[in-house]
């Protein structure tokens, strides 16, 4: 029983930062989708299954739009397909066998990638079972945020202005900071160009999935030749 409680503890307090930050992010969430429109269960449920982060605001947008299942699944599967790496970096950390290797699995986030790989767990501690606690609770924080925002925005009848301009802005202003740190601007320019051919050539249902398969297939490109260090410094 005390080994038990030392890998929870352990769990917890590696986790604290993504707490803080799941919660607040995932009542962003609850409270964008209550003011579209939607139910408190919406964002909760939404969390709970699909546990994708920006995946999740976007699909919230692509439910107010004409039913359109192929560009779900492929804007998805493009969004999400930095997992797949991270799952390679894993295959060495996490069990091949039993009910754990399915929720690291389900559970692998950005952050709880970040934690689950770099934390050094101390001797006394269940390797497996702290990656696990993690997961758990990464995942539960999330889908409480999204269950609080959405609870409260509808107790309290919350309508903020300009919050379905939030993601908006962050990205905006994350793709700021990141050309200013950039010695060569290729994969901006790239990106941009790529991404305004697309909308006028593909239109506004299929232009991001056209756009990211394009760019995914230009950074591979220019690693085949060798230069993916010096192009994207």
């Amino acid at each position: 029983m005390h080994k038990k409680i030392t890998n929870f503890r352990y769990a917890f307090i590696t986790s604290i930062p993504v707490l803080f930050g799941y919660v607040i992010l995932g009542m962003g969430y609850g409270l964008y989708m209550h003011n579209l429109g939607f139910s408190f269960w919406y964002p909760t449920l939404m969390a709970m299954t699909i546990y994708g982060g920006s995946v999740e605001f976007l699909i919230a947008n692509l439910l107010l739009q004409h039913f359109n299942p192929v560009n779900v699944l492929l804007l998805t599967a493009v969004l999400g397909f930095r997992q797949f790496f991270y799952g390679i970096s894993m295959l060495t950390k996490y069990p091949h066998h039993g009910w754990r290797k399915w929720v690291l699995l389900f559970g692998m986030s950005d952050e709880t990638f970040v934690l689950n790989y770099y934390t050094k767990i101390p001797h006394g501690c269940d390797k497996d079972v702290v990656r696990t606690w993690i997961t758990v609770l990464d995942y539960f924080y999330w889908a409480l945020g999204a269950f609080l925002g959405g609870y409260l925005g509808g107790v309290l009848h919350l309508q903020i202005r300009g919050l379905d301009f939030v993601m908006t802005a962050l990205f905006l202003v994350l793709t700021v900071e990141q050309v200013l740190k950039e010695k060569n601007h290729l994969s901006s320019i790239s990106g941009f160009l790529i991404t305004l051919v697309s909308l006028l050539f593909v239109g506004q249902s299929y232009f991001m999935v056209v756009a990211l398969l394009l760019l995914v297939l230009e950074f591979y490109l220019i690693y085949r030749r060798g230069g993916i260090k010096h192009d994207l410094n």
